[in-house]
């Protein structure tokens, strides 16, 4: 029968334990401290048991849960570069109301805990019209079909299966990126079709923005530096450029 570790263990240490006290007994000669000793150790164990069963697995699980945070925000912040900010600045031109939404975008440099939870209430809240006749469905069909492995691989990473609302949001590009790919000809759709399309695409918009702007949240309170290239990268902002001007 093959002992695993953990048996092997507490051998060793109840070895070391018994060979301690045996010593103590042998070459001290005082049996009843030892006793003592024990009765007292063995009262305190409870505690031990307390504080490394439910203390340090508490601290264990928090720091296990911000390392998979920062994992899974990289991952997310690979996304936005290659797939999500171009799509969003595609979509954008498609929004009748982007104006009121680009007033609440841009401003990120001007930031703080308060401000950005209103700017998310607020974008929450924006009507996410979207006219598929305006859209460039060619364009965005090439540009998704040319990402699609990228975004395969996104799905197939592990630290993703804990962000619902992210999965949620490749779910809604990939169904885009079929509807488009299940089309030969974007210049003969009914009107019907162009709503069904236009439904498709505010999802994937309405979803994105907001995930866009925790993730911008990420950044400016864990790395103010990549946050400042977001902003001046803001896929809302006509005038945006990397370059630093200020």
């Amino acid at each position: 029968m093959k002992i695993n570790w953990e048996v092997k263990l507490a051998i060793v240490l109840v070895s070391m334990s018994l060979s301690i006290y045996s010593f103590k007994l042998v070459f001290l000669k005082n049996p009843q401290d030892t006793a003592n000793y024990i009765f007292n150790a063995l009262g305190f164990l409870p505690i031990n048991v307390l504080l490394v069963t439910i203390v340090l697995n508490k601290l264990l699980a928090i720091r296990s849960r911000r390392e998979r945070l920062e994992k899974m925000n990289m991952v997310i912040g690979t996304f936005f570069s290659e797939v999500g900010k171009q799509l969003m600045r595609e979509i954008g031109k498609s929004d009748p109301g982007v104006g009121r939404i680009r007033d609440l975008l841009v401003q990120g440099k001007e930031w703080d805990a308060d401000t950005t939870a209103l700017v998310r209430k607020q974008a929450a809240s924006h009507d996410y019209a979207v006219d598929a006749s305006a859209v460039d469905m060619v364009h965005i069909h090439e540009f998704l079909s040319s990402r699609r492995d990228f975004m395969l691989r996104l799905l197939e990473n592990p630290v993703l299966l804990e962000h619902e609302s992210f999965t949620d949001l490749l779910r809604a590009v990939f169904h885009l990126t079929e509807e488009l790919g299940c089309r030969t000809d974007f210049g003969c759709l009914p009107s019907t079709d162009y709503a069904h399309l236009s439904g498709d695409i505010r999802r994937v918009y309405e979803r994105m923005v907001i995930q866009w702007l925790d993730y911008m949240n990420y950044l400016r309170t864990s790395y103010p530096y990549l946050y400042s290239l977001e902003m001046r990268t803001n896929p809302f902002d006509l005038n945006a450029s990397p370059v630093v001007q200020e």
